[in-house]
């Protein structure tokens, strides 16, 4: 069975946007991530931050990238459950770490915050469905 199949086979909440909608909000998001976390990455690596404010930044990444092979890949759907907490979780970390160096790549973790968070609901009641 295709991933989609198998998508489509799991109960979800009656508000789960389309995978259409899923895939455009995140067409709009990794832009502003890989413009904001390249940015923390680069002042890192020219010793303008300290390494340590680049930690959130890579566990999110590590995180984020790591979600679609948990879910989809190995159909693992209490681990991916487990991974989008962690998502979640560093961005608030991010926020908190970059804020007094960069409010800028401060506030443009929002958009990512409030999708990760309707993401994570969406997560913990497949789970939960599941």
């Amino acid at each position: 069975m295709t991933w989609m199949e198998w998508y489509n086979t799991l109960s979800k909440p009656d508000w789960t946007p389309s995978p259409g909608t899923i895939s455009l909000i995140w067409q709009i998001l990794y832009p502003i991530i890989l413009i904001s976390f390249g940015y923390v990455f680069y002042q890192t690596a020219r010793r303008r931050y300290p390494a340590a404010t680049a930690v959130p930044f890579a566990i999110n990444l590590i995180a984020n990238l790591s979600f679609t092979p948990l879910f989809f890949g190995l159909r693992n759907v209490p681990l991916a459950t487990l991974d989008i907490l962690v998502v979640w979780s560093t961005i608030l970390w991010i926020i908190y770490r970059i804020w007094p160096r960069s409010r800028w790549v401060a506030l443009a973790q929002i958009p990512y915050l409030i999708w990760v968070s309707i993401a994570t609901t969406i997560q913990v009641s497949i789970f939960w469905m599941n």
